[in-house]
């Protein structure tokens, strides 16, 4: 095989590739609002639900990280505590970060198990496996 066959056998097999997707996941806008001294996250639960995680888990992270107590229920988070949509935008960001998002390929698709003391998030994508701090 020549030089001109194997480059025209090249572009064949790269035009039959599936078109990979650039953008699959995006970490969801908090929609919320400022109730008298309570902020309340009104899509709480979706934002979970995209993460694959407890909501508790997740309340738990944002009380520690906002220094605020917390109340969910209905798929609502009420925070005790007027806070900015961006402030609440950039904890939901680190969170994702921290505990969804795989550190080694960049995809969402993770699982956290809890072995004892220890938990870690395994990527059910590329198979990485890391431990992350306890919240």
């Amino acid at each position: 095989m020549n030089e001109t066959e194997y480059k025209k056998l090249l572009e064949k097999a790269r035009k039959n590739l599936p078109q990979q997707e650039t953008k699959r996941f995006e970490i969801p806008t908090a929609v919320s609002l400022v109730v008298g001294k309570t902020t309340v996250i009104k899509n709480f639960s979706q934002i979970a639900k995209t993460a694959r995680r407890e909501e508790s888990h997740l309340a738990k992270y944002l009380a520690k990280g906002l220094a605020a107590p917390n109340h969910h229920e209905g798929g609502e988070l009420a925070i005790q505590g007027k806070f900015q949509a961006t402030f609440i935008e950039k904890r939901i960001t680190d969170y994702f970060r921290e505990f969804v998002l795989c550190h080694e390929c960049g995809k969402p698709d993770t699982n956290m198990h809890k072995e004892g003391r220890i938990t870690s998030v395994k990527c059910e994508a590329c198979g990485a496996r890391r431990t992350v701090k306890s919240v």
